[in-house]
């Protein structure tokens, strides 16, 4: 394994307390898995194998963090919780048993396969006044069949979340008149 300069740079940037448990951190993650490649991802150091994570690690002001299989379930992230000395990580031989669990996973595809995919979002009813304001607006509903899915959800939360009457009402005769126009639900954000 090649060794990245940017995770020199990072480890040399950190707290004192931080560089022996990032050094540690590395070695261990190197002596595991010496194909996996050394990468900064979100600004932290990660070892890629095969295209994915096979781990990575963090540095705060009080803590760091190391990631194996994902946010973890304590108050920190990662999988360890919050590290601040080396006497807080398990021993070397459990961590070095759990990436290369972690990388035999990769190697077949496992690690594909257990992501779970995102269930899709409830649909939204039309509502009656809402469809008659379409209907009623010039072009409006061309435009309306022509959006997607998610630019159809923008428009409907933000009419049925409407508290009251009043708000609904204003925002139905607005949502239709921007829609006749051929506009999005944040058109005023996408120039931005």
């Amino acid at each position: 394994m090649e060794r990245d300069s940017r995770v020199d740079a990072y480890i040399a940037k950190a707290q004192p307390f931080a560089r022996p448990i990032l050094e540690h951190l590395r070695s261990l993650a190197e002596r595991a898995e010496p194909e996996a490649q050394e990468d900064l991802r979100w600004g932290a150091p990660f070892w890629i194998l095969d295209g994915r994570q096979l781990c990575g690690m963090a540095t705060f002001k009080a803590h760091c963090a190391f990631i194996i299989e994902g946010p973890g379930g304590g108050e920190a992230m990662g999988d360890l919780g919050r590290i601040t000395a080396l006497d807080d990580l398990p021993p070397d031989e459990e961590l070095v048993r759990l990436l290369k669990e972690k990388a035999q996973r990769i190697r077949s595809g496992e690690d594909k396969a257990a992501k779970a995919k995102p269930k899709p979002k409830p649909e939204i009813a039309m509502p009656d006044d809402f469809a008659a304001a379409l209907e009623q607006t010039s072009g409006a509903e061309d435009v309306w069949n022509g959006f997607t899915d998610a630019q159809r959800r923008d428009y409907l939360q933000w009419i049925t979340g409407a508290k009251r009457e009043a708000t609904r009402t204003k925002r139905i005769a607005t949502a239709a008149e921007w829609i006749g126009e051929g506009k999005r639900r944040n058109w005023k954000y996408e120039s931005c």
